[in-house]
């Protein structure tokens, strides 16, 4: 009768264990830097994994300028060069726009009623260096998959005025796929 039971733990077990790695599903995005001729060096990873309170962006970056960077989920999982509209090639052109599934065409920030594409800034300490965790509220990993992630140079107004958001160009960017 023992060893009839012992079977059935150990099955319960591995359903125990199968649940729980369901639930810590995390993903690592590598991060390379990018310019008009494509894809370059790479910077590190970004990890993302859901949590009680939306996206959590766990950035493990090295090497980059100290500063506040714009940082998005762009539409594409590209981090090519494009043409942009003048038909001059642009870093990681082919990510397309920030992620607007609901078409709003607005840029309010990662708590506005925006796009879901604006995430908090990316913060890079004076070693450059990027390791504080950002959250979106508004995502999650089936959000994000199929999309890039985008580091812009400059900081983030989260405003459509400028037209850019007070962002610059991409400076970094990776792939999302999982």
């Amino acid at each position: 009768m023992r060893h009839a039971f012992l079977p059935g733990v150990a099955a319960a077990s591995l359903l125990l264990a199968a649940a729980s790695s369901l639930a810590d599903e995390r993903h690592d995005v590598e991060m390379n830097w990018v310019s008009a001729d494509g894809i370059e060096d790479s910077i590190g990873t970004i990890t993302l994994e859901d949590s009680d309170h939306g996206l959590l962006l766990k950035p493990d970056l090295s090497g980059m300028p100290p500063g506040i960077y714009g940082f998005h989920v762009h539409e594409n999982a590209s981090c090519e060069a494009g043409e942009d509209e003048d038909g001059e090639m642009s870093a990681a052109g082919e990510a397309g726009g920030h992620h607007d599934p609901d078409d709003t065409d607005t840029h309010q920030g990662p708590y506005g009623e925006g796009h879901l594409g604006d995430l908090p800034v990316l913060a890079v300490n004076e070693d450059g260096e990027a390791t504080l965790p950002v959250l979106a509220p508004r995502l999650s990993l089936d959000d994000v998959d199929g999309r890039s992630l985008m580091v812009h140079e400059g900081g983030d107004t989260y405003s459509d005025e400028p037209e850019d958001g007070g962002g610059g160009g991409r400076m970094a960017c990776g792939v999302i796929e999982f």
